[in-house]
């Protein structure tokens, strides 16, 4: 975002627990909020947001709880489960994708 490279008004960060106040006009979708809503909910905010622009998608494995992900290097409570996050993932399957990553795997 601060070398203008990512639009902020069309990205999205779903699951994290831990941020900082600068937001930079990116859209946090915390794991709380996802936890007190559906699931049809969070994938409708995320395909408000992108729309139908080319998306790049990084899952980042720090977004999952630690029961469920040994190998996350955030091991903080309170994550996402593994079932909310392919939930959502497969009702992404309309996004215009020009690629993806997984991101912060630390094999225990």
């Amino acid at each position: 975002v601060r070398e203008d490279l990512i639009d902020p008004e069309t990205s999205i960060q779903v699951g994290i627990r831990t941020f900082n106040d600068d937001f930079m006009g990116v859209k946090i979708l915390d794991a709380e909020l996802v936890h007190e809503h559906s699931i049809n909910d969070v994938v409708e905010e995320i395909l408000k947001r992108v729309g139908n622009r080319p998306s790049y998608l990084t899952f980042d494995i720090d977004c999952l709880d630690p029961a469920f992900t040994p190998g996350t290097g955030t091991p903080i409570c309170g994550g996402l489960t593994t079932a909310q996050s392919i939930s959502i993932l497969r009702r992404l399957g309309s996004v215009n994708y020009v690629g993806m990553d997984i991101v912060e795997v630390s094999p225990a």
